[in-house]
């Protein structure tokens, strides 16, 4: 740990120091103190001035050296005090007790050959170990503090880091369900523009009545896509209330999705063991995204082919879905493979499982989710 000080601080540090080694000076030759003597005071106090800057960063090299000057002149003790306390705060408190120690010792010394007739020896040496006692507290005191100081910054550092990291989570997650809320959506309706628009391809020569009315269906579910991606980007929108007034698709509107894929020609079967019982929103609406992802991919990728859908389960336990359809035809709808690594991931989060498997003849997917009473 190092204690820097610049700019103003340092030079009004310096100016207090000369002010107090001045003082020590004059006390010195107001004393009767003459000769060399005096020029050995004078010079301890201007080494000592001159070296203070160069203390802050090498507290041992110098400051040992300036505790042990002031056993020959009286000017050393405020470097020699500024460099204990120094020694304090950046040391371990063995050394610092050692500099405390040193610095007694020269006062010792010093009041040995230079006596103060005003104050008797054993009490000039009490109050030096008081003293320099306190320096080595004081320094210690300062330390400590700042070891506090730094722990708590270091742990509202690691605190806003953390807070950082957590934002960047939730901001992916949620970018995550949104998109795939947007695949889940639109790739629905997108699958039955494209199998409707493909009839209309193949067979220009239909009456004028099938064509309006593949034109309207096609016009319809334009329009449900349009109101549905309108549905997913209010995901993104911080209004509660939007998301209250939003309906979202639950297990009961399954019968409609089923009869959207019979009415562009996929036969599908359902045996809904589940019937009319209620089943929780997040639940039945996971139900729902699961069945009308089987389908998309059915329509996709074995387009005219017939489909199985078989709900079951119990209240506590768990809802299982099961969706398989034979494999074949050609389709003329590309595939990202997303689709199923997304509902994967949406079954996982509401705490389930989902699986799918190809055989040589068949597709199927299966999942199963927990089922609250």
């Amino acid at each position: 740990m190092s204690y820097q000080l610049s700019g103003w601080r340092l030079w009004a540090t310096t100016g207090v120091i000369t002010v107090l080694v001045a003082a020590v000076a004059y006390d010195a030759y107001a004393g009767g103190m003459r000769g060399g003597q005096l020029v050995l005071e004078l010079a301890v106090g201007v080494v000592g001035i001159a070296l203070f800057p160069l203390l802050l960063c090498r507290s041992l090299r110098l400051g040992l050296p300036l505790i042990a000057l002031t056993a020959l002149a009286g000017t050393g003790t405020p470097l020699a005090n500024i460099a204990t306390i120094h020694i304090a705060r950046t040391k371990p408190l063995p050394v610092a007790i050692g500099a405390g120690v040193l610095g007694i010792g020269a006062h010792a010394v010093r009041g040995l050959w230079l006596r103060n007739s005003s104050l008797p020896y054993d009490w000039y040496l009490i109050l030096m170990v008081v003293l320099h006692a306190g320096l080595v507290g004081w320094g210690a005191l300062a330390a400590a503090r700042a070891a506090v100081i730094n722990s708590l910054r270091e742990r509202a550092e690691r605190a806003e880091a953390e807070q950082g990291r957590r934002v960047a989570e939730a901001r992916a997650a949620e970018r995550a369900s949104i998109a795939r809320e947007m695949h889940d959506v639109l790739a629905h309706r997108l699958s039955l523009l494209a199998t409707y628009a493909g009839a209309l391809e193949y067979r220009p020569d239909q009456p004028p009545e099938r064509l309006s009315e593949a034109a309207g269906v096609i016009r319809t579910t334009v329009h449900q896509a349009l109101n549905e991606l309108r549905d997913v980007i209010a995901l993104l929108r911080d209004d509660p209330a939007d998301d209250l007034a939003r309906p979202v698709p639950a297990l009961s509107d399954l019968p409609t999705l089923i009869e959207e894929s019979r009415a562009i020609g996929t036969a599908v079967e359902l045996r809904d063991a589940v019937g009319a019982v209620d089943v929780p929103g997040t639940t039945g609406r996971t139900v729902y995204r699961v069945v009308q992802e089987a389908l998309t991919n059915a329509r996709k990728h074995a387009p005219g082919q017939p489909v199985r859908v078989e709900l079951g389960g119990e209240p506590g336990d768990l809802l299982r879905i099961d969706v398989s359809n034979p494999l074949g035809g050609a389709s003329a709808i590309p595939g990202t493979g997303t689709g199923l690594v997304g509902l994967t991931e949406r079954v996982r989060l509401a705490g389930g499982r989902l699986d799918h498997r190809s055989t040589a003849t068949e597709f199927r997917l299966s999942a199963s989710l927990p089922w609250p009473t």
